[in-house]
């Protein structure tokens, strides 16, 4: 068997094993939980409209967070987004 053939075997060995988790801070486990949240909603617009889509949309959200700007209007007719800044 190849180098690059165990490294395969290997790999998948890998993939199929749950990894534990290290006892995460907080912060960790919050950032974890918006990378679920946000790898759920990609699926979602994947499956209802396709990679292209989710690609743009992603992108564009992105790009909003990035220069500070809105994602969504608010009911109350405000348009603030949430600082950018990280809190204290």
């Amino acid at each position: 068997m190849s180098r690059n053939n165990a490294t395969m075997i290997a790999s998948k060995q890998q993939a199929q094993m749950p990894s534990p988790q290290p006892d995460m801070s907080e912060e960790a486990g919050s950032k974890d939980a918006f990378f679920i949240q946000l790898a759920e909603i990609a699926e979602a617009m994947i499956a209802a409209h396709g990679r292209d889509f989710a690609t743009g949309a992603l992108v564009l959200s992105a790009k909003f967070v990035a220069e500070g700007k809105p994602l969504i209007k608010r009911a109350n007719g405000g348009d603030e987004t949430v600082s950018a800044e990280k809190p204290g």
